[in-house]
């Protein structure tokens, strides 16, 4: 366990991730029609009718639409204010497009959808939110995935959940179960929320030891989704109200993850269930490992999302 957690800890080092991306955006690109070309060469092994369903699921916008006066030049990408991580994932693909093409950009935890069409990390789950396009941003972050070597069995009958508990609506959770003989929890933030509630953070290893995983919404989306379904263990949570490029809102309620009501009241019966029911449990294993599977391939998500900054461009009227 101890090389295990070692070995997380250096896959999750910004440090790292920074020096390669500043390194990047040192070599020139080789332009985005070459860029696609070399991609397009390997993607005819892959699905194209898949490939335009992913890129019109994150860029949804089916007419032209103004930019409005707050656009940024791609070269200018470099000087929104944002954590770092942003302007590195945006300029990993931007760069292969002419630097004067203009967008706007909401970096950080977004919840809203914009009134004109916005590169975004995060948006709503509604059939409204065409002007929120998602990009691949913080990935470092929100795209980790993990190897369990636990079986489902192997593991503890409870539900395991750390969290920063500040959200109205995690307070309400903690308040409903941190004494439940099915739940372990703990509160990982020193301000705000209740005393306690306090425990240390643990490791992602520590909470593979559980069967099921508390996995609720916080600023957006959860951040931990991605690593739980690359797990043996289950996600547990409401339906997403929220989506990121993981596309949450294309996640089944009991075939992806444990859904639970929107108001909790009915965890323990579902984790009940699912503890007198194991083949149903591993079986929602089975289908969160396969649907993780298409954020493996990283030639067939570099073309996505070119491909979603050329519907971008080209439905804001810049290119042809």
């Amino acid at each position: 366990m101890f090389f295990q957690n070692i070995v997380l800890a250096i896959r999750k080092n910004k440090l790292l991730y920074y020096a390669k991306n500043f390194l990047q955006q040192r070599i020139p690109a080789m332009g985005y029609e070459k860029a696609v070309q070399k991609k397009q060469a390997v993607i005819q092994l892959y699905d194209e009718a898949y490939i335009t369903d992913r890129v019109n699921y994150y860029n949804k916008l089916n007419q032209f639409m103004l930019l409005g006066k707050q656009a940024v030049a791609l070269r200018e990408i470099w000087k929104i204010k944002s954590p770092k991580a942003y302007r590195f994932d945006t300029m990993a693909y931007t760069r292969y497009f002419n630097p004067s093409l203009k967008a706007n950009f909401t970096f950080g935890d977004v919840i809203t959808t914009p009134t004109i069409p916005t590169l975004q990390k995060s948006r709503p789950v509604a059939s409204n939110n065409q002007n929120a396009i998602l990009l691949k941003l913080d990935k470092k972050r929100h795209f980790f995935f993990i190897h369990d070597r636990k079986t489902f069995v192997e593991k503890k009958n409870m539900m395991i959940g750390r969290a920063s508990v500040v959200q109205p609506h995690r307070i309400r959770f903690m308040e409903m179960y941190y004494n439940h003989p099915l739940c372990d929890l703990g509160q990982v933030n020193r301000e705000g929320g209740n005393a306690e509630w306090l425990k240390p953070k643990i490791s992602i290893t520590a909470h593979l030891d559980y069967k099921f995983i508390l996995s609720l919404e916080g600023h957006d989306v959860a951040t931990n989704l991605k690593w739980i379904m690359s797990s043996n263990s289950i996600a547990v949570m409401p339906k997403p109200k929220y989506e990121t490029w993981f596309m949450e809102g294309r996640l089944i309620g009991n075939h992806h993850y444990i859904q639970i009501k929107d108001d909790y009241s009915d965890l323990e019966e579902r984790l009940q269930y699912y503890l007198n029911h194991p083949n149903e449990a591993e079986a929602i294993i089975v289908n969160a490992h396969q649907y993780i599977e298409q954020f493996f391939n990283t030639t067939q998500e570099d073309l996505i999302s070119l491909l979603v900054l050329q519907k971008y461009f080209k439905l804001t009227g810049q290119v042809e």
